[in-house]
């Protein structure tokens, strides 16, 4: 294949990424916040469309509100290579997280379109739209779609407001989005780290070996609302209470197992909570993450054994609900290499790393082989708005994605 020019894509899809950071493409003036099916998130697929039309793709959407931009291969019809991540984000969110890996695949394809080159196999971008989970309880809703591995029953979801999935999209036809193993050759993400390895390496880039397994629960309290100043401590309910206490019992059975072993309580909500008002009800999330599924399940279980026993002495009554189990998903071991090969080629050093967060990439391993691309991020911070990925950093993540695609080209090919 003859060299292709990038163009200083690696930048331009930065730039894109803070581009859409801001009204209409963020449901807040104050910070990037961009849910699921929100008016910002049809917004930025608009916006996604045009850029995906002028580096020469088909566009469309499918059933579950994913967006695709298709360049085909020699051969018209032919399975794709699937470049993808997210466009949803969490609530004052980072702007990297999620849409630089769809900018990074438009330039790729850009590059390719501008060149006259075809691969033997079709190039497929995929905008997801529900990776981080931040608008209903379930997160990958989109992903699991396409993958073939959605349960219906998870749809059957509401946010915050009691806006129901049901409202928004055809439920029936949701499933519908899914692809077949013939029609996907492989998938690639790339995605900012979240994490200070490659920082404290002094590397760019790095390549990803594995996602951790993940199990996520609802969790709700039920006691009995009373004055605060004139029920005595000893007759409380309190279900605020109960739920500070389980906060802290999760946090000290994962800080006591492995240091893959996370757990986190990322939401918690008081309905009709008031200040002077002992809480009657009280719910949150807990999540539950490590390397190894059964150190995860085995910390769970641990979690969950003690929450029953702190409801138990508090006279509380305790609702559990799995909202999502996501096993551990190893990278493709030959894909690995052709992005190594790639990182040398591109003048950076190879280096490969676990990952702990969740994405895209870990459904999509059940329908074909996976492999992702990690950019350093400065201080290593995501989800806050302090996110920050250097231009050059992208431009070097392009060159490798570019080389990745043709190396991957020579690698089907017939002897």
């Amino acid at each position: 294949m003859v060299a292709l020019d990038l163009g200083g894509g690696g930048a331009r899809a930065a730039a894109r990424c803070e581009a859409l950071a801001l009204p209409p493409f963020s449901d807040s003036t104050d910070g990037l916040t961009r849910t699921y099916l929100s008016p910002a998130y049809r917004a930025a697929q608009e916006q996604l469309a045009v850029w995906m039309a002028e580096a020469g793709m088909a566009v469309r959407s499918d059933a579950a509100a994913n967006l695709i931009g298709r360049y085909e291969g020699c051969a018209a019809g032919a399975p794709a290579l699937v470049i993808g991540s997210h466009l949803d984000s969490v609530r004052n969110a980072g702007v990297y997280d999620g849409p630089l890996g769809i900018m990074l695949g438009i330039e790729a394809v850009k590059a390719l379109s501008s060149g006259g080159v075809r691969m033997p196999f079709a190039i497929e971008v995929y905008a997801f739209g529900d990776e981080e989970g931040s608008r209903f309880p379930a997160a990958m809703l989109t992903s699991r779609a396409v993958a073939g591995t959605l349960d219906p029953a998870s749809l059957e979801v509401a946010d915050r407001d009691g806006v129901r999935l049901g409202d928004l999209l055809d439920l029936a036809a949701y499933a519908s989005a899914a692809r077949s193993r013939g029609d996907i050759i492989a998938y690639l993400e790339a995605h900012i780290e979240q994490g200070p390895v490659l920082e404290a390496k002094g590397l760019a880039l790095g390549t990803v070996t594995g996602i951790a397994a993940q199990l996520r629960f609802e969790i709700g309290l039920s006691g009995t609302a009373g004055h605060a100043g004139t029920t005595a401590m000893n007759l409380r309910r309190d279900a605020v209470a109960g739920m500070a206490e389980m906060v802290l019992t999760a946090e000290a059975v994962a800080a006591a197992g492995p240091s893959d072993l996370v757990a986190t309580v990322g939401l918690v909500e008081v309905p009709s909570g008031a200040a002077n008002v002992i809480a009657g009800r009280s719910r949150f999330t807990l999540d539950v993450r490590a390397g190894d599924a059964a150190v995860r399940d085995r910390a769970a279980d641990a979690i969950l054994r003690q929450f029953r026993e702190i409801a138990g002495w508090r006279d509380l009554g305790l609702a559990m609900r799995q909202v999502h189990d996501l096993p551990a998903s190893p990278c493709d071991p030959a894909l690995m290499d052709l992005l190594d090969a790639a990182t040398a080629a591109a003048g950076h050093r190879p280096y490969r790393l676990v990952s702990g967060a969740g994405h895209d990439a870990m459904i999509m391993a059940a329908l074909c082989p996976m492999a992702m691309l990690f950019l350093r991020c400065r201080g290593g911070v995501s989800h806050n708005p302090a996110e920050h990925v250097e231009p050059a950093d992208a431009e070097a993540a392009l060159a490798v994605i570019s080389g990745f695609i043709r190396r991957l080209g020579d690698h089907l090919e017939p002897a």
